[in-house]
């Protein structure tokens, strides 16, 4: 069984374009210039007076109801923030000044350092960007294992602290995704007894992960341009840290359903649904179509944990949340194998793997499917 590097060597994406240096440009360039951003866009409302349909949750993990609140939030909106999380607040800045040291850095210092087609660690355009007409106003870098060798490129002779904070952020990281896997599993009714992959404490060890850094630089022209393009993740969930500066946005569902800001959070973190709980959970868990805009004048960094199970474990819709009146909506799949429909299929993958069409009475999934449809033609 293939890892998910060999995943991704196995099904290259080829990024045609030249990634120029964004933060020398004074005008945005036609093949930055994308239309038809702003529709239906609302602000996200946290407070009683709000509308709670447009609200994204805010979950304290020490809360006796997390599991119970994760639910609702992922049933309705398939995205939470949450706090009392236990990830140490100086380690969210070591994160955030590693990586602007990392995308300060010269572009020729950064590009020796450059993902390759078939590869998935480096710095380069998102994955994504080969679907899409038109380029995005970000840059990025992805981490899966050992950063040493790009480290080693980047800061020849300073790479060991930029080494530690990545190492120490994937490994309370990967507790934090444990325990949320374990909450959102209690939501469903489902144990760790019930997934022979959490192993024997719970903790699920085995699990695979990737850290993605991204910076979206200040734009000269924003209500014209994409920082990241619309898009699900194949990931169980993930895990974002977003600085205080606003420009994650979620798609609700359904018909003219708009997007929503989900705002920036001191010392909360964000969880999104991916592609695979969406699969877990049968469809009544939706995998969450997500955007970043960007901003006049002031730069954006976020540090995403892509959480996903063994690279050898199949995901099917769990035996709990299958029975006469709902059947398996979708075939088993490996985080591997579906890496590969992703890369062939993008946000239409989900479709792929089903095997029972879609109704509107199965927890939003036909309004998500069409969500997808939708997102490949933006721009």
């Amino acid at each position: 069984m293939p890892s998910i590097s060999e995943s991704y060597r196995n099904h290259p994406v080829h990024v045609h374009h030249k990634h120029p240096d964004l933060y020398s440009l004074q005008e945005l360039p036609e093949s930055y210039t994308w239309t038809n951003l702003n529709d239906h866009t609302y602000p996200s409302c946290n407070n009683s007076e709000g509308s709670s349909s447009l609200s994204v949750p805010v979950i304290d993990l020490n809360d006796s109801n997390a599991s119970k609140l994760i639910g609702h939030a992922c049933k309705t909106l398939g995205v939470f923030q949450i706090v009392n999380h236990g990830v140490p607040l100086s380690l969210l800045d070591d994160i955030e000044w590693a990586g602007r040291n990392l995308f300060s850095l010269p572009s020729h210092q950064k590009l020796k350092a450059s993902r390759s087609p078939d590869g998935v660690s480096g710095y380069g355009l998102a994955r994504i960007s080969s679907f899409f007409p038109k380029l995005m106003w970000s840059e990025g870098f992805t981490i899966v294992g050992s950063p040493l060798d790009h480290f080693c490129q980047l800061w020849p002779h300073d790479y060991t602290k930029y080494c530690d904070i990545v190492m120490q952020y994937n490994e309370t990281m990967k507790k934090l995704a444990g325990k949320l896997m374990l909450l959102m599993l209690d939501s469903l009714g489902i144990t760790e007894e019930d997934l022979n992959w959490a192993g024997s404490k719970g903790q699920f060890n085995e699990a695979c992960a990737a850290l993605q850094l991204n910076s979206y630089p200040s734009c000269p022209d924003p209500d014209r341009a994409m920082g990241l393009a619309p898009h699900t993740d194949s990931t169980l969930f993930t895990i974002l840290y977003q600085n205080n500066i606003s420009g994650l946005q979620v798609k609700q569902d359904g018909v003219g359903g708009g997007w929503v800001t989900v705002p920036p959070l001191p010392t909360g973190l964000v969880i999104n649904v991916g592609d695979l709980f969406h699969i877990l959970s049968n469809g009544l868990y939706s995998s969450v179509l997500h955007r970043v805009i960007v901003n006049r004048t002031r730069q954006r960094f976020s540090v995403a944990y892509l959480y996903g199970p063994p690279a050898n474990v199949e995901i099917c819709p769990h035996e709990k949340l299958v029975g006469p009146t709902r059947p398996a909506l979708y075939r088993a799949v490996t985080w591997s194998e579906y890496l590969g429909t992703k890369a062939k299929h993008f946000n239409k993958a989900l479709s792929y793997v089903q095997l029972c069409a879609p109704s509107s009475t199965n927890g939003g999934l036909f309004d998500v499917n069409e969500s997808h449809k939708s997102s490949v033609q933006v721009g």
